[in-house]
């Protein structure tokens, strides 16, 4: 007696209906009022060939249509997007998530073994909440130091961008800013990532992006601690805007007694300085490359003093010109003073009302009083009488200074414009 095939559930190809995907951040888009398309068993998995309720969405404004590609069960079996097939908790591929857990993949490939082990799988399923991992995966699925220094925090919605408009890379098209697809050079037609594969991104082989990321995990840089061992302050940077302080300590206090704690919300930034090095230390080594806080990844560095500039590091640069050379020493004698030859100008007499055959202006002297004197050689026949009382604190007389006997003044002029013998002063 032939059985009904509604009694016969055995190894029977079941499709799969659902009310919302199983997505990351990346696929989903930036906008919260996205609208999506559903259709009840659109198209087949690609992984295990059953059909399966397909949903169709705009991630944002200039982005591609995106849509489902796998079923649930297979990304809950894998703990992956259903569109990009990326680890939902780490953001990397299968083949970089299985190599840091150690995960051997053990599902079957052919088309009756495959059925079989995907109906077991669905009974599993039934009995959770539908939130957790099925499989080797949800069982190996813990916190990993490789994996969290790689991981993706934040969204990249650049990988949501429209393909390469053929025609615009041989020319031809023709519709300009209102193309959806994107005009921009190609990659190499020799480039790696050209090749991608779903299945291979599913099943965690020959994947070309997954080898990119594990030859960049193997030259990742490492925190070495300074030779001072006086240092006991770590440098922690990319921090949220509202961060407080109570914040920062909860998340350091844990590696030893902290001093204190200076944060700079300009700058993004804070210095956690703690009593000893081993408990810096420490911090360091557990945090690098791995502490998130408010969903950013937080940089940390070792704090160093500020070396100490001495007063022969300071250079002066006011006479720093490309052709000119610099400056010499200055001398103790700024003005050009001699203190054999002293002259005052006479008490009430103005500068506009001096003779005209003056000395240069670099021979002017200075007395003991503070009053500035324009020392002259000789008093014309046509000078006032109160210029004739000039008087002199030295036994020269100045009616005989010879202009040719005054000294250059000292250092050379970074400007012919400076010379104060080329201003007029002298007569010939």
């Amino acid at each position: 007696m032939s059985m009904s095939k509604t009694t016969n559930t055995y190894n029977r190809q079941n499709w799969e209906d659902a009310e919302f995907p199983i997505l990351c951040q990346t696929c989903l888009g930036d906008n919260p009022y996205v609208r999506m398309i559903k259709e009840r068993f659109g198209k087949e998995c690609k992984i295990c060939t059953r059909p399966f309720t397909i949903f169709r969405w705009c991630p944002g404004a200039r982005m591609r249509f995106k849509k489902t590609e796998v079923c649930q069960t297979c990304a809950r079996l894998k703990n992956v997007c259903q569109t990009c097939l990326l680890d939902l908790e780490y953001g990397l591929p299968i083949q970089v998530r299985d190599a840091a857990l150690k995960v051997a993949d053990n599902m079957p490939q052919s088309d009756v073994n495959k059925e079989y082990y995907i109906q077991n799988i669905d009974a599993q399923l039934q009995d959770g909440d539908g939130t957790e991992a099925a499989g080797t995966v949800g069982r190996s699925l813990a916190a990993n130091e490789m994996l969290s220094k790689l991981a993706r925090t934040a969204p990249y919605y650049k990988r949501n961008r429209p393909h390469i408009c053929s025609f615009w890379v041989k020319g031809e098209c023709k519709r300009g800013e209102e193309c959806p697809y994107r005009h921009d050079k190609p990659n190499e037609p020799d480039d790696p990532l050209c090749e991608q594969n779903i299945k291979d991104r599913y099943y965690g082989r020959n994947d070309p992006v997954a080898e990119k990321i594990m030859k960049r995990a193997a030259s990742l840089p490492t925190l070495e601690p300074p030779e001072d061992r006086n240092i006991t302050t770590l440098y922690v940077g990319n921090l949220p805007e509202e961060i407080t302080e109570p914040e920062i300590r909860d998340q350091f206090y844990q590696y030893g007694e902290i001093r204190s704690i200076a944060l700079v919300p300009r700058q993004q930034c804070s210095f956690v300085q703690y009593t000893k090095r081993s408990a810096a230390e420490l911090a360091a080594e557990r945090t690098f490359n791995k502490l998130v806080i408010q969903g950013r990844k937080v940089s940390i560095k070792w704090a160093h003093s500020q070396a100490k500039q001495g007063t022969a590091a300071k250079t002066d640069r006011r006479f720093d010109v490309a052709g000119v050379p610099p400056p010499s020493a200055k001398p103790n004698d700024y003005f050009n003073l001699r203190q054999e030859q002293i002259n005052v100008m006479p008490a009430g007499m103005k500068l506009h009302q001096l003779p005209s055959n003056l000395v240069p202006a670099s021979a002017y002297q200075m007395y003991s009083q503070p009053t500035f004197a324009a020392p002259y050689s000789g008093l014309a026949s046509s000078t006032s009488s109160g210029a004739a009382s000039v008087l002199s604190t030295t036994s020269t007389s100045t009616s005989g200074v010879n202009l040719d006997s005054i000294p250059p003044p000292p250092g050379q002029m970074p400007y012919p414009s400076q010379d104060a013998s080329r201003m007029g002063a002298i007569k010939k």
